[in-house]
């Protein structure tokens, strides 16, 4: 049974043509930013998105100091200590 593959690659050839054929896998590949460092501790993550800037353990961290500062800032602008 052959299954629907959205991709330009199937499974079989990345597992077992690609690997035998280095030439071929740079011609394929080239281009290709598959792996990035994160901006915090410079650790290599493959990104889900084209925007991704921090590594899955980092993410989580950033995004509660900014989440932190955000309401920081809501609250001081709310209140007569802002002014």
């Amino acid at each position: 049974m052959q299954s629907i593959s959205y991709s330009l690659l199937c499974r079989w050839f990345k597992v077992a043509v690609l690997p035998l054929d280095a030439a071929l896998c740079a011609e394929i590949t080239k281009g290709r930013d598959d792996i990035k460092r994160c901006t915090v501790c410079g650790a290599a993550f493959t990104p889900n998105s084209n925007r991704a800037k921090y590594c899955p353990d980092c993410a989580v961290q950033v995004r509660r100091k900014k989440e932190a500062e955000r309401q920081r800032k809501r609250y001081l602008l709310s209140t007569h200590l802002g002014r």
